[in-house]
């Protein structure tokens, strides 16, 4: 149902140092679908998929986190700004890139690398889309809107194995066709 990658023993980080957030994530996967309505329905600063996922996560507790991050040498402050983490908890940061340019891989891995050699985070975890639902999106008419310069998988692998992440582990679950549902 998923296309699982993993970096940095990250699973196992996640399933036996974090067990709460394990099973929530767990739980997210295991009720997640996708429908028609998600892929046809245009989005905004968020989009409806991105909405879904995070809305699950945030009635459990889980929170998006802006943090403030600077590093003082010999009393002079340098901010080191991150981004905002879509969804966090207890030192798990995941994002959703659900139909964003490649880009925003780049800026997520440096994020949780910065944010992990500050002692933050102790895993990233990111949700996008496996490549092969674009065999849906053309059938649905939407294959030019989900084009293969945006995120999904095969551009986001090549990222992480190059070392974008750095020591942070890093899991990857990429949404495949076995979990798009006809309304």
């Amino acid at each position: 149902m998923y296309e699982v990658y993993e970096w940095r023993h990250a699973a196992a980080v996640l399933r036996y140092e974090f067990p709460a957030e394990f099973e929530d994530v767990l739980g997210l996967l295991n009720t997640f679908r996708l429908t028609r309505t998600d892929i046809l329905t245009k989005g905004g600063r968020k989009s409806p998929m991105a909405i879904k996922l995070d809305s699950y996560l945030y009635e459990r507790e889980w929170i998006e986190k802006d943090f403030d991050t600077k590093i003082v040498v010999d009393g002079v402050v340098n901010e080191t700004p991150t981004h905002k983490v879509d969804c966090y908890r207890n030192r798990v940061a995941l994002e959703v890139e659900w139909n964003n340019k490649t880009e925003f891989y780049d800026r997520d891995l440096n994020n949780f690398r910065l944010l992990h050699d500050r002692e933050v985070i102790s895993l990233g975890i990111i949700v996008t889309r496996a490549t092969e639902l674009q065999t849906i999106f053309k059938r649905l008419g939407k294959g030019s809107s989900y084009g293969a310069s945006t995120t999904h998988m095969d551009k986001l692998v090549p990222k992480i194995d190059g070392g974008s992440a750095g020591g942070c582990p890093v899991l990857v679950f990429g949404i495949k066709a076995a979990l798009y549902v006809e309304e």
